[in-house]
């Protein structure tokens, strides 16, 4: 084990690069992957976060602590009516961890049921960590596979997913998510796009792990995917604070079906129609959620964020404190699945 999670909660399956990579400031790795490096053969420098995006954090935490919990046990009770106590939960590092955690944890309350959980790597281009599906698979059942994630933005890793299981027979590619904004989970929460507070952080929520990483020259063909550890960040985890608090708002049971669609489209869809209103020709470049919003803000070159409303302080006030710390325009747009979106400045264009 490296990274701050206890054993008991996930076993995860990724090779310690601490120390192997040396992180790269924004602009020069916006500019590396605009010109055709793989975002995953690098890593970005970590954001550190003002008092005052802090504060919206812990707000946010504080709003949608009950929410969140909801959205757990309502997508927890989906995959136990149908895998029951067999489930192993893979969850897609990094964000998807967390997640995974408080998943088991709520079946263990509810049912009693001591349910594995993994956390793996998956690339957006590059596919899933093939070591990883290795070693789970000499274990469990191919159908007793359950992939968990945070939310979904425009569906890529959904349909990373379905192309990576062509190769796994009798393994279901299908996501289970707490938000569902893009349409595409095979078992949500809720399709709301609402704040899951711990996209508002990198890795100080996330056991101090980085993002997954994937270059030959560090990843032999024998090895998991890499990730680094933060350990000089300690001071600072809030990993468990966070699913502390969530886990404290569990409710009792929940209804397994989420709310109806709020829309009839697709995220990707609705991906399209932004890309040709504002001439975007790599879709790529927008990032649509909450979540993916916050990201872009977080770790990439933003052009401008896209938000339903300049006044929904209760569900988007980190995301207008991040704008104002970076200087970022907010416009108005008629978002349909969500409440926000990234767009991300192209580099050709500066």
């Amino acid at each position: 084990m490296f990274s701050t999670y206890q054993s008991q909660d996930v076993t995860i399956l990724l090779k310690d690069i601490t120390g192997l990579v040396t992180p790269l400031g924004t602009r020069e790795r916006e500019a590396r992957i605009q010109s055709g490096v793989h975002y995953s053969e690098m890593l970005p420098l970590e954001y550190e976060p003002s008092q005052a995006y802090l504060d919206a954090y812990f707000d946010a935490l504080r709003r949608y602590a009950g929410l969140t919990a909801e959205a757990v046990a309502r997508a927890a009770e989906q995959i136990w009516a149908e895998k029951g106590e067999r489930c192993a939960l893979v969850s897609l590092a990094r964000a998807g961890t967390p997640i995974g955690i408080l998943m088991r944890r709520y079946l263990r309350g509810r049912y009693g049921a001591d349910v594995p959980h993994y956390t793996i790597s998956i690339i957006r281009g590059r596919g899933i960590d093939r070591n990883a599906m290795a070693y789970l698979l000499a274990r469990h059942a191919p159908g007793d596979l359950q992939f968990v994630d945070g939310w979904t933005g425009k569906g890529a890793i959904q349909r990373q997913l379905d192309a990576a299981m062509a190769d796994y027979p009798g393994v279901d590619p299908g996501l289970a998510v707490l938000s569902d904004p893009a349409n595409v989970a095979a078992v949500c929460g809720t399709h709301d796009d609402f704040l899951i507070a711990s996209s508002c952080l990198n890795s100080t929520v996330s056991g101090l792990l980085s993002r997954t990483f994937l270059r030959s020259d560090i990843i032999g063909p024998e090895d998991f995917h890499g990730a680094v550890f933060y350990r000089e960040l300690m001071d600072q985890d809030l990993t468990y604070q966070f699913i502390d608090t969530i886990q404290a708002h569990f409710p009792a049971g929940a209804e397994p079906a989420p709310p109806s669609r709020r829309s009839g489209q697709t995220g990707l869809e609705e991906v399209r129609r932004i890309g040709a209103d504002f001439g975007i020709r790599d879709i790529n470049l927008i990032k649509p959620s909450i979540g993916e919003a916050t990201r872009v803000l977080l770790r990439r070159v933003p052009w401008k964020i896209l938000v339903h409303s300049l006044r929904d302080e209760e569900h988007l006030g980190h995301i207008y404190q991040l704008a104002r710390e970076k200087g970022v325009e907010l416009a108005e747009y008629p978002l349909e699945n969500y409440r926000a979106c990234g767009l991300i400045r192209d580099l050709a264009d500066t």
